[in-house]
């Protein structure tokens, strides 16, 4: 009876962990909330074009990896980027690097997500990007690795564009350029259910 109930809680337990990190796999086009402070955007992402990207990205977010964090890096008329500090501009932990999908077919066109990186072109781990105008620049060409874009905004571009134009300043602690002088807080990240 004894050696049942075990079996039965470690059923129970590797199920309930499985259930913690269901990233949609059967799901071409998944679909994730972003609650701001500054308001609600969500974005659709595309399986077909960027598997590992978006499973990798998915991870992050089903784990709640994202709850609570910044967006850290604003340039009007460029990106808003995030991810990967919380509000006291510590670096949180990530997991391992993933392949560049950048020659997928998208575009770093206006109201895009795409994945940030080192100049290492298979450095992206955590921190994403909103494009907020059309960075063809950051496509790949011939002779060049791009950024990889895996989805767009379907829903609150006005957020993103609120964003865009919020005052930013050079950080004394993390020494960087273009922080927010009021922080914008990413509060959660959740993957929508299937449609």
């Amino acid at each position: 009876m004894f050696r049942w109930i075990s079996a039965l809680l470690v059923l129970c337990a590797s199920y309930s962990s499985w259930a913690a990190i269901d990233i949609q796999p059967d799901t071409l086009y998944p679909q994730v909330e972003f609650d701001t402070s500054l308001g609600k955007i969500v974005v659709e992402l595309d399986r077909t074009r960027a598997p590992i990207t978006v499973d990798n990205f998915l991870t992050y977010v089903v784990k709640g990896e994202y709850n609570n964090t910044i967006f850290h890096r604003i340039i009007s008329d460029f990106v808003v980027q995030g991810g990967g500090l919380n509000p006291q501009l510590e670096e949180l932990p990530t997991g391992k690097a993933i392949f560049n999908e950048s020659g997928n077919g998208l575009s770093n066109s206006m109201g895009t997500i795409a994945m940030a990186r080192d100049n290492d072109p298979h450095s992206a781990t955590r921190q994403f990007y909103f494009n907020v105008a059309d960075n063809t620049k950051l496509d790949p060409s011939k002779r060049r690795w791009g950024y990889a874009v895996f989805g767009e905004v379907i829903e609150g571009k006005q957020v993103l564009e609120a964003m865009a134009v919020v005052e930013t300043t050079t950080n004394a602690k993390l020494n960087w350029p273009d922080v927010p002088v009021t922080p914008i807080i990413l509060k959660t990240a959740k993957l929508l259910p299937k449609k």
